[in-house]
């Protein structure tokens, strides 16, 4: 079997604890599948692609933003900056109104 490709290269710049957590539960609900689906994103991934998560005591979770990074990465789409276009155009509008409250 080939070696398993990890995002871990991709998230040494994210924190994923900054990011909006959900569990797994949660996000096996959310996108109507079986929880043991989501587990083995995390645990073996799709397509040599696992989701990032992580452990709170014995609850194990990940999050939204990385579940957008890893439905990107499997469909071949390519995240260089380690964010999705929606939290890039959120970070520039944030910007942008910082600038406008700085009177620049």
């Amino acid at each position: 079997m080939g070696r398993m490709v990890t995002q871990s290269a991709a998230l040494a710049a994210v924190d994923l604890l900054a990011e909006h957590r959900t569990s797994l539960t949660a996000l096996a609900k959310r996108e109507r599948v079986h929880v043991a689906t989501v587990w083995r994103w995390t645990t073996r991934g799709c397509r040599g692609i696992r989701l990032a998560s992580f452990s709170v005591g014995s609850r194990r979770f990940t999050t939204d933003e990385a579940f957008a990074r890893w439905i990107a990465a499997i469909n071949g789409e390519r995240v260089v900056s380690g964010c999705t276009p929606k939290q890039r155009e959120a970070a520039v509008n944030r910007a942008k109104r910082e600038l406008a409250d700085e009177g620049i």
